[in-house]
């Protein structure tokens, strides 16, 4: 993975429709932690760029003006250049879809893209990022996760009440599953670096949706602490 900067998706844009490619890197840079490297307009150059860039990521089209984009994954396989790829493309067939599958696309999106659902990729794959980052070695649970960020229904990705964003969420689960001691307020702003405002609704989100159980510890002085726990702790 790309080391420059590991809280950032660095991300090659390789489209030869100057207007869509334009319209991509705008709308994925709406997300301050993606970057839109360059754009490649056609399979030469998106060739030479991903071995100077070095991308996280690669939004690719398969029908290049020189080539297909398919080609340019067997590539990136080949020379093992460590990135990853979702396609943006009108090829509907199922022998590129497949290949795509086999080399271990992270999404195959089908023009014209809703980019709804393109945002909704690129949290995924924040989200596959930051698993990867926090973890060194791996029970099954965990390696369910991972291979789920790949597969996860869109209906169900998109549940989250307004303002829940799923790498904060993780951010505060991962809290819990980590300890099996109560926590408070104070605890996952310490653990998690998220302000207390942040912390409490994430919490409170997680309440809502039986993640969590709250308590409430009355103490000797001041005013009751909410303690929060796993629901099956």
């Amino acid at each position: 993975m790309n080391k420059a900067n590991d809280n950032i998706i660095q991300a090659l844009i390789v489209e030869d429709e100057p207007i869509l490619a334009e319209l991509t890197a705008e709308f994925i840079q709406r997300d301050p932690k993606v970057k839109a490297l360059a754009i490649a307009s056609n399979l030469t150059d998106a060739k030479m760029m991903v071995e100077k860039l070095k991308p996280n990521l690669v939004i690719l089209d398969n029908f290049l003006p020189d080539g297909q984009g398919i080609e340019l994954f067997e590539y990136i396989i080949n020379n093992q250049l460590n990135c990853y790829v979702i396609f943006i493309t009108a090829a509907s067939d199922i022998e590129t879809c497949s290949k795509a599958i086999r080399y271990g696309a992270f999404d195959y999106l089908i023009k014209p893209v809703s980019y709804q659902r393109l945002k909704h990729s690129l949290e995924r794959f924040q989200l596959f990022l930051y698993r990867q980052s926090i973890q060194q070695h791996l029970n099954q649970r965990r390696i369910d996760e991972l291979f789920n960020l790949q597969t996860k229904d869109f209906v169900d990705m998109n549940r989250h009440s307004k303002g829940i964003e799923e790498i904060t969420l993780q951010k505060v689960k991962d809290v819990f599953t980590q300890s099996d001691e109560p926590q408070t307020v104070e605890d996952v702003v310490r653990k998690t670096g998220i302000s207390k405002t942040t912390a409490r609704r994430y919490l409170e989100y997680c309440v809502q949706t039986k993640l969590l159980i709250v308590e409430i510890n009355h103490g000797k002085i001041g005013r009751p602490e909410r303690l929060y726990k796993q629901l099956n702790k």
